[in-house]
C-alpha cells in the first residue's frame, strides 16, 4: 500500500484489494497488448466514440501538451484505441504500454487512473505510488468514464496520464468535464433518433400502449414514460414494474408494448377481383403491394402461423429465399400495429378477409352474400403456387354453388366478374332462367355467339 503518514485514500484502497484479488503482481513491467495494429482500426471504427474524438481532443489536447501530459481514450474494458500528446510522454509510454492496443483495466495492471475509473464508474485521480505496480510510480493518471445515455453501459474511459507526482488540481475536474460533454452530444444523437423512432411509429402507439428502445428505454406512451424496462431474451411477454403482464412486439427498431387485456387490433383484408389489394387495420385503409397481399393471404389462411422458410416455399416453390421473406416481413410489422407478429409469423387480433366472407357464404348458402363479395378470382396478377391453388379452388367452389342454386340475380352478378364476363356455363344457365324479354337473357346471349 502507498506508504506515508497518511492512509490511502478508500477508493485506492479498495482498487488495490481489487487488483491483488485478481492476480496482479507489484513487479509486472507493463501493460498486455490486445490489439495488433493490424487489428486496431477495425476495433476503433466499431466504437460509439470514434466521431467524438475530435471533440475530446480539442478540450484535453492543449492543456496536455503544454503541461508534458498525454490524453489516452479507451473501450468499456480499458484497451487504448486512441492517444495523443506530448511527445516525450508518448515515448515513456511505449514503454510501459501506454499506447495504442495495450489494456489499462485493473484486472490488466492493477490500480491506475483508467482501470480504476472503469471500475467505479466516476472520474478517478491516482498518483504516483498510489499505483500497485512499481513501474507506475513515476506516473499520475486522471480518467473519467463515459456513460452510454441510451444503455446506461460504460462505453470507455478518456484520461490524462503524465510523469510527475500529481496533476493540477484541475485536472479532475477537466477530465470529467470532458467526458460529460462527450456524453451530452450522445445525449443529443440519441433524443433526434428517438424521435425519428416515435414519428415513424406514432400510428401504432395505441393510449394504453408504450413504445421502447431496444435498449428498454420508455420513449412513448402514457406511463413509464423515461423509465428503463428490462425486455425478455425471447418470447413476446414482458412484466411490466406495476407487475401486471403485458406484450411485447418487435418493429425492428423499438419494441410495441401493449397490456395484456387490450383491444385487438381490428384487420380486414380485401383480395378478391382487384389489382389493388388493401387493408383495414383499425379504421385504416392501407394500400397492398402485391406481394404483400400474398404475405397476409397465406398467414390468413394459415392462422397458427408459418415460418419464413414456410412462406418462402408457399410463395415460391423450391426457388424461395426465407431472407427474402423476412425482409418483406420486416416491413409488414412496420406498417401494421401489433397485427403481424413473429415465431412463427402470424396475424393477431380480430383478422377477416373477404375470402372467409365469400367461404361463410358458400356454407351457408348465402347467394347475397355470396355474389356481392366475390368480384372476381383472389389476386389475379398472383403466381404463387399456393396462391393460384387457393385462387382456383375459390373459383371453383363458387360457380359450382352458383350452376346448382343459381338464381337470375345471382348468377348476372357473377358474370359482371373478370372469370365470369365469358364463362359459357354461367352464362348458358342464365339464358334458362331468364326470358327472351329480360335484357340479361338477350346479353349473355350476346356473349355466347
Amino acid at each position: 500500500m502507498p506508504s506515508g503518514d497518511n492512509p490511502p485514500r478508500t477508493v485506492i484502497s479498495a482498487s488495490w484489494q481489487r487488483s491483488l484479488r485478481a492476480g496482479i503482481h507489484p513487479e509486472v513491467q507493463a501493460a498486455p497488448l490486445i490489439y495488433d495494429q493490424s487489428d486496431i482500426g477495425d476495433a476503433r471504427s466499431a466504437h460509439p466514440l470514434a466521431d467524438l474524438l475530435p471533440l475530446l481532443g480539442h478540450t484535453l489536447l492543449q492543456i496536455a501538451d503544454e503541461a508534458a501530459h498525454i490524453m489516452v481514450v479507451t473501450d468499456a474494458d480499458g484497451r487504448v484505441l486512441w492517444r495523443d500528446g506530448h511527445p516525450g510522454v508518448l515515448r515513456r509510454g511505449d514503454a510501459i504500454g501506454l499506447a495504442d492496443g495495450f489494456a489499462w483495466s485493473e484486472e490488466a495492471v492493477g490500480t491506475n487512473g483508467i482501470g480504476t475509473a472503469l471500475a467505479t464508474r466516476r472520474p478517478t485521480s491516482v498518483y504516483s505510488r498510489e499505483h500497485l505496480i512499481k513501474v507506475l510510480h513515476h506516473w499520475s493518471c486522471v480518467g473519467s468514464p463515459i456513460i452510454d445515455p441510451d444503455t446506461g453501459a460504460v462505453l470507455g474511459c478518456v484520461d490524462i496520464s503524465g510523469t510527475s507526482a500529481t496533476l493540477p488540481p484541475a485536472t479532475v475536474a477537466l477530465v470529467g468535464a470532458a467526458a460529460r460533454l462527450a456524453e451530452s452530444h450522445l445525449t443529443l444523437r440519441m433524443r433526434e433518433r428517438d424521435e425519428r423512432i416515435r414519428t415513424r411509429h406514432q400510428r401504432r402507439l395505441r393510449a394504453s400502449g408504450l413504445l421502447v428502445t431496444p435498449s428498454g428505454r420508455v420513449i412513448g406512451g402514457s406511463r413509464f414514460l423515461g423509465a428503463r424496462l428490462t425486455l425478455p431474451a425471447d418470447g413476446d411477454r414482458i412484466l411490466m414494474p406495476d407487475g401486471e403482464s403485458a406484450y411485447l412486439e418487435s418493429l425492428g427498431d423499438a419494441y410495441l408494448i401493449m397490456p395484456a387485456g387490450f383491444a385487438e387490433p381490428r384487420l380486414t383484408l380485401t383480395l378478391l377481383g382487384t389489382d389493388h389489394p388493401y387493408a383495414d387495420l383499425d379504421g385504416s385503409r392501407i394500400p397492398l403491394t402485391l406481394r404483400h397481399a400474398e404475405i397476409l393471404a397465406l398467414l390468413a389462411t394459415h392462422p397458427r402461423g408459418l415460418t419464413a422458410e414456410q412462406l418462402s416455399f408457399l410463395l415460391y416453390g423450391d426457388e424461395g429465399n426465407p431472407v427474402t421473406i423476412r425482409a418483406e416481413i420486416h416491413r409488414l410489422r412496420a406498417q401494421f400495429a401489433g397485427a403481424v407478429v413473429a415465431k412463427p409469423y402470424r396475424l393477431l387480433g380480430n383478422v377477416d378477409t373477404d375470402i372467409k366472407a365469400v367461404r361463410r357464404a358458400l356454407t351457408t348458402g348465402d347467394l347475397t352474400t355470396l355474389t356481392r363479395l366475390y368480384q372476381g378470382p383472389l389476386l389475379p396478377r398472383s403466381e404463387s403456387p399456393a396462391i393460384r391453388r387457393e385462387r382456383d379452388e375459390l373459383e371453383a367452389r363458387v360457380r359450382s354453388e352458383l350452376l346448382t342454386k343459381g338464381t337470375p340475380d345471382a348468377l348476372w352478378s357473377f358474370a359482371q366478374t373478370p372469370s365470369g364476363h365469358h364463362d359459357y356455363e354461367i352464362l348458358e344457365r342464365l339464358t334458362q332462367l331468364t326470358p327472351p324479354s329480360d335484357h340479361r337473357h338477350a346479353i349473355a346471349q350476346i356473349r355466347l355467339l
